[in-house]
């Protein structure tokens, strides 16, 4: 999936196209949110373990991003693209923290 995001990115135009009807803001929140799902929910330990190990994980995916986008003359690296796609794991995993019950992060 993050292949998928950061491809997507690259192609010239897209973001254009995407952003009349999204905001760069619900673009990242929405993709970073659902890579934060998706590596809390497949990480082992409990919930603190795996909150640490998802939001590292986008941290570094987000970053890798924007360095990527930086190469490109029609895109452009942007920090707080990259504040929000951190900001997106860190809510995402609270949520989960406090949604999922202990014993299933347990048996995890």
């Amino acid at each position: 999936m993050f292949a998928a995001i950061v491809v997507a990115g690259s192609i010239p135009g897209a973001r254009a196209d995407v952003g009349q009807y999204a905001s760069g803001l619900v673009l990242h929140s929405t993709a970073y949110a659902t890579l934060a799902l998706l590596w809390f929910t497949a990480g082992r330990g409990n919930a603190a373990a795996r909150s640490v190990s998802s939001v590292a994980a986008i941290a570094v995916m987000g970053a890798i991003d924007e360095l990527v986008q930086s190469f490109f003359p029609y895109r452009g690296a942007d920090v707080h693209d990259w504040l929000v796609d951190c900001g997106a794991a860190v809510v995402t995993c609270a949520i989960l923290w406090m949604v999922l019950p202990r014993a299933e992060l347990e048996r995890g």
